[in-house]
Order: structure tokens, then sequence, then C-alpha cells
């Protein structure tokens, strides 16, 4: 039984239009998937930024408090020592 020509020719257009397609989706895909890494790298840098600042920030508050510290604690002994030759 033979198959109209109509219907073979509609066939082969949307096979050849699907293979057509997969070059074009295949590399939409690649480049979906490369922006979507690099954005999540610019994210990760983003924040491991934040997180340095907050560390550096509370180093500095730190290390001033020991400046701080120091002086009191250089005062407190020099008290101590005057009271107890008073």
């Amino acid at each position: 039984m033979p198959v109209n020509d109509q219907v073979t020719d509609s066939v082969t257009q949307v096979n050849t239009k699907v293979l057509g397609d997969v070059p074009a989706m295949a590399g939409g895909n690649l480049l979906m998937s490369t922006s979507q890494a690099l954005s999540t790298a610019a994210l990760n840098v983003t924040s491991a930024n934040q997180q340095a600042g907050l560390v550096m920030q509370a180093a500095t508050v730190q290390g001033i408090n020991s400046i701080m510290a120091t002086g009191t604690a250089v005062i407190g002994r020099g008290a101590e020592a005057i009271l107890q030759k008073g």
C-alpha cells in the first residue's frame, strides 16, 4: 500500500526541523549553565568579601581593646604599688 508523498514530506520536514534545532538548543543550554556558574561564582566572591570585612572589623576592635586595656593595666599596677607602699 503506497503512502501519499505529502505525508512523507511532512514527516521529513518535522524530523529535519527537530534535527536542525538540536545544535541551537545545545548552545543555549551551554550558555545558560555557564551564566549560572559565573553568577554563582560572583555571589560567592561577594559573600566572602563581606565575611572578610566582618573578620577584619572584629580584629580591629580586639586590637583596640588590647591597646586600651594595656593602659588600664599599667595604671592599675602603678596604683597597686602606691597602695602597697602607702
